[in-house]
């Protein structure tokens, strides 16, 4: 006898595709997966090869989350088109899933990121760093916007890009160097979100790549025009020239209590 035509018994067959026997059996109960052959004297049920390929389909189904109803109706009317169908349908869920994990990945390596700062930073310190072009989402504000008027922007533009949570983003707030060097130290025009992974399209503001000064302020905002005035000394005896925007944002909001305590980092384009 062909190797391929031998029966197994319902433990040999559970054993060899890995799953409890009392799933083999779940299965023949409600129709889904019946075996090849039942011992008529003591109910044994027994199971081949061939059986394989279609047992291994179930098993794929049900770890991608399809339903026992949905795989009992793709059984009955079981063709390459219908299978074709459903695997498209799982594949493009996979692909949501796993750009959702590479985004929170790119989230979580942030924070990680972050807190090694926070452990190793010296608050004093200005120096240039090398940045990668970044694809942010902004929303215009002026002196006048009041903060309730900040939350509907930034959660009108999270609804708009589909973020499911506000840990999936980082936020902060742009002021021109313009600005800046007219002593305008309340001028922020923009809020912006950076979201992992967000594709370029029309619309979006560039961070853009090169050289950057990094500089840290902690405490009130009311201190920061002196924090500024300290970065622009250090352009200057340095010949860098300042451009662009002014990016702050929050680095420790998820460990701290007081406002006295909160850290913002500044990171500003240079050229020289």
């Amino acid at each position: 006898m062909n190797q391929k035509e031998k029966l197994l018994t319902i433990g040999q067959f559970s054993a060899m595709h890995g799953i409890n026997k009392k799933t083999l059996m779940w299965y023949d109960e409600i129709g889904l997966f019946k075996p090849a052959a039942i011992n008529p004297e003591n109910g044994y049920r027994y199971y081949n090869y061939h059986q394989s390929p279609v047992l291994e389909t179930i098993l794929l189904l049900r770890e991608l989350d399809v339903s026992i109803n949905e795989i009992q109706a793709f059984m009955k009317n079981r063709s390459a088109a219908s299978l074709k169908s459903l695997l498209e349908e799982k594949i493009a869920g996979l692909d949501m899933q796993i750009t959702h994990l590479q985004a929170v990945r790119k989230t979580l390596y942030t924070h990680h990121q972050n807190m090694s700062t926070l452990l190793t930073m010296d608050l004093s310190e200005i120096r240039l760093v090398q940045k990668e072009e970044r694809c942010l989402v902004t929303v215009d504000v002026d002196p006048s916007t009041s903060f309730e008027q900040e939350v509907e922007l930034i959660t009108a533009e999270t609804e708009k890009y589909r973020l499911g949570r506000l840990h999936e983003a980082s936020y902060g707030s742009m002021i021109s160097v313009e600005s800046l060097l007219k002593g305008r130290f309340d001028d922020y025009s923009r809020l912006f979100i950076e979201i992992p992974l967000l594709p370029y399209q029309a619309g979006l503001h560039i961070m853009p790549s090169g050289k950057y000064l990094r500089a840290f302020h902690k405490g009130q905002w009311d201190k920061i025009p002196k924090r500024y005035q300290e970065i622009f000394g250090y352009a200057h005896a340095h010949n860098l020239t300042l451009h662009g925007f002014s990016y702050e944002r929050g680095i420790n909001e998820n460990v701290i209590d007081r406002i006295e305590d909160y850290i913002v980092q500044i990171e500003i384009p240079v050229v020289g």
